[in-house]
């Protein structure tokens, strides 16, 4: 027989965070395509806090990982490991859609107890000081 013991919402301490790339800590002016993305310095400077704080970090990106771009053989990993260092990023992994430890699929919509916008985090992040 089993037996459970009560898990608490959120671990104590260090976090795990996921962190999405596309719209999260980077935008697109005019056309979405990942070459033509921008880093959004304020998000970027969030994330980083949360690094500096002892927080892990994990990139975590569904880019590579459509049906069309599996077919076609794309993988930006690496193009986007180079893009998060040129933004200086501070992260401890990156997962994309076809290559890391926690490859994220391609999805329309999330819906998860502990998902949450950049923007929510911030408000948080504040009523937490």
């Amino acid at each position: 027989m089993s037996t459970f013991h009560k898990a608490d919402i959120y671990s104590k301490g260090e976090k795990f965070i996921l962190v999405d790339i596309d719209e999260t800590i980077a935008y697109y002016e005019d056309i979405r395509q990942y070459d033509k993305a921008l880093p959004h310095k304020e998000n970027i400077k969030l994330i980083n806090d949360m690094y500096d704080e002892g927080h892990y970090i994990c990139m975590w990106t569904a880019r590579g990982g459509s049906d069309a771009s599996k077919k076609a053989g794309r993988c930006y990993y690496d193009f986007t490991m180079q893009q998060l260092k040129d933004w200086g990023v501070k992260f401890h992994e990156l997962s994309t859609g076809s290559k890391g430890n926690y490859i994220k699929p391609a999805a329309d919509l999330v819906l998860d107890d502990k998902a949450m916008t950049i923007d929510q985090l911030k408000v948080i992040r504040k009523l937490d000081k």
